[in-house]
């Protein structure tokens, strides 16, 4: 018996060694050592306690890494959470600028300009609020109008309403203002019924997920509002210990709506806001050394022309030269199992890469692909495209696993997979955290950053309830994977080799802390053996 445990144990080391957490976990200090055993003893407890029974109404069965919109609320309750919510984060490597903030935040920032109006398609009643969503746009004044309300039966359907007035004047049959907060914010999320029942599909998911898109960016895309919004990014971010981000920001429309409500702003004055902003928030933060700033990569739905897709790749370059601090990539975004695959902009790309040798300028590309459960399908496909166009990293890369020589070239090449657990969970590409890949690409040294994609739309802000998810849904991950998460968020990310020794320097000072946290709070308690 004793042979066979050594060749168990030699073969269970051997299987392990090729995860991309070996080399933190072999580093870890006596302290990170005792956290490390003290968080995984409390997930036990907490696995037992907490999600280890059957709800007292009905038949569900709770479980580590179980749905999370239906979970949520219990995770806020448990010390796993409370652990990694106070856990430095490094960088968020992926996310849609215009799917960040609180729902409820920028409905709020809306109705403090008098030029935002909003119509609908319909004059709205009890029995329509589900399926006529509000459209929203900043108006030059001159187009101002007086109309009083979307729910009033002279209500004439696509007209334009002043936000204020249909927000006080909204029926009281259908819950006065704060009705139309409701209304609009429920628009602008994704509920459980709809990732679980009515839109259980990634195609029908999707639909809503468009839905939301448009009315949230009715409200951001007027300048003054942006810069508002912008702000409040990088403050909740760091708020969660997100101390950069890399978000990808829309450029598809060629200007945005100004303080005069013209459609009249270009993309250069976006990115002046932009620096600006960045600018700003370290002059307010007690210790700016914190925040490491941000990068925006330049994207584009993957729906262009190919006239379209030379012009936004040429409009990249040019906005590189005049900001090079400020573009970190290039990405096409959307639903990829319904929109054009990346072999048929290959041109385009393959031009975009010379013209980048001709400039002396670098905009790698840092593509979606493999978000699908197809397996040879054109969106499975843009893996091979994404790899062989250079990709720096890989977004999503949810059919990854289906590929193993893809895998060892993202080894080989050092390409980084920006994993979004819950958007990927509540798109329907996966039940739940035990079905996830993550484990997976771990597992075989893929590196990897994790991410939240749209939290505004999930409710899941910041970070902490994507490594909670992750981390619950696991025992072998510890201490030295979250850490080994946290490091690769900024060795994978976009700033330049100055910036990424200032920032190690600043998260080995912050992991300390964290740690003593987590043996300041929680050891006593252990020892006490309570759960």
């Amino acid at each position: 018996m004793e042979e066979y445990l050594a060749k168990r144990q030699n073969l269970i080391q051997e299987d392990r060694a090729r995860r991309v957490d070996q080399n933190a976990v072999y580093r870890s200090s006596p302290d990170e050592l005792r956290a490390d055993e003290l968080i995984r003893r409390i997930r036990k407890d907490e696995g037992e306690s907490i999600w280890g029974k059957q709800q007292l109404h009905g038949s569900e069965q709770l479980f580590p890494g179980m749905e999370f919109l239906t979970s949520r609320e219990k995770i806020v309750g448990t010390k796993v959470y409370d652990i990694l919510s106070h856990m430095p984060k490094g960088g968020l490597l992926h996310l849609h600028l215009g799917m960040v903030v609180q729902v409820d935040k920028v409905l709020r920032m809306g109705l403090k300009y008098p030029a935002m109006h909003v119509r609908t398609s319909a004059l709205l009643t009890a029995d329509n609020l589900t399926t006529v969503l509000p459209i929203f746009r900043a108006l030059p004044q001159d187009k101002w109008t007086t109309h009083a309300s979307l729910t009033d039966p002279l209500y004439v359907p696509d007209s334009w309403v002043p936000i204020q007035r249909a927000r006080k004047n909204f029926s009281e049959a259908l819950g006065g203002p704060e009705g139309f907060d409701r209304w609009v914010t429920d628009w602008m999320v994704i509920n459980p019924s709809e990732a679980y029942g009515t839109h259980n599909s990634p195609d029908k998911i999707w639909s809503k997920f468009y839905a939301t898109s448009m009315v949230s960016q009715g409200l951001i895309f007027f300048l003054p509002l942006w810069e508002e919004y912008v702000r409040e990014v990088f403050l909740s971010s760091l708020e969660d210990g997100i101390s950069y981000t890399e978000p990808r920001c829309m450029f598809g429309e060629k200007f945005m709506i100004g303080a005069d409500g013209k459609k009249n702003v270009p993309h250069h004055e976006w990115l002046r806001v932009y620096d600006r902003v960045i600018a700003s928030v370290k002059t307010t933060l007690r210790n700016p050394s914190v925040f490491l700033g941000s990068k925006l990569i330049y994207s584009v739905v993957r729906n262009l022309s190919l006239e379209d897709m030379e012009w936004h790749l040429d409009n990249c370059l040019a906005l590189k030269r005049e900001f090079p601090h400020l573009i970190a990539g290039f990405d096409l975004v959307g639903h990829e199992d319904s929109l054009k695959p990346l072999i048929y902009y290959a041109e385009p790309f393959l031009r975009f890469l010379e013209k980048q040798k001709e400039l002396g300028v670098h905009v790698p590309f840092i593509f979606h692909a493999g978000e699908t459960l197809g397996d040879g399908s054109a969106a499975d496909m843009n893996l091979y495209d994404a790899i062989l166009l250079g990709t720096k990293r890989i977004g999503h890369g949810f059919s990854l696993i289906k590929h193993p020589r893809l895998m060892e070239l993202c080894k080989e090449q050092k390409i980084c997979v920006e994993v979004c657990p819950i958007s990927n969970e509540i798109l329907r590409y996966c039940g739940s955290m035990p079905m996830h890949p993550l484990p997976a690409l771990m597992n075989q040294g893929v590196h990897v950053a994790l991410c939240s994609d749209d939290p505004a739309v999930f409710g899941n802000m910041g970070l902490s309830f994507d490594f909670f998810q992750i981390f619950v849904a696991s025992d072998i991950h510890g201490l030295g994977t979250l850490r080994e998460l946290v490091w690769d968020s900024i060795r994978y990310s976009g700033l330049d080799e100055d910036e990424k020794g200032h920032a190690f320097a600043m998260l080995e000072g912050q992991w300390n802390t964290f740690v003593k946290f987590i043996l300041d709070k929680y050891s006593k308690d252990t020892a006490r053996g309570q759960p």
